[in-house]
């Protein structure tokens, strides 16, 4: 980090010492566009790519342990829709647990 910030320093610090070109019989402005898109692109790919230790690489798959499960003797339960009609004469299906 110390080194972007020092040499977005420099670079920033000749960028503004620098004289503005004249680029009379040279490239347009547009090809001046297309060159600074192109430049950031390589620019923001060569930071993106570079290996920073945030990312440790491919994940790596491990089984869990094995988890052992004692019986449930108790009741067997499901649940059941029913149909019920409240005083004032309104359906509704409702979700009722039944165990056996």
């Amino acid at each position: 980090m110390k080194y972007l910030l020092a040499t977005s320093l420099v670079v920033g610090s000749l960028a503004t010492l620098a004289p503005a070109a004249q680029a009379r019989d040279g490239i347009g402005a547009g090809g001046a566009a297309a060159l600074g898109v192109l430049g950031g692109l390589a620019v923001g790919g060569a930071i993106a790519s570079a290996n920073n230790g945030y990312y440790p690489g491919r994940p790596v798959y491990r089984a869990p342990p094995p988890v052992y499960v004692e019986e449930d003797y108790g009741p067997v339960c499901h649940f059941e829709r029913r149909r019920t009609i409240d005083p004032y004469g309104d359906v509704y299906i409702r979700r009722v647990r039944v165990c056996e």
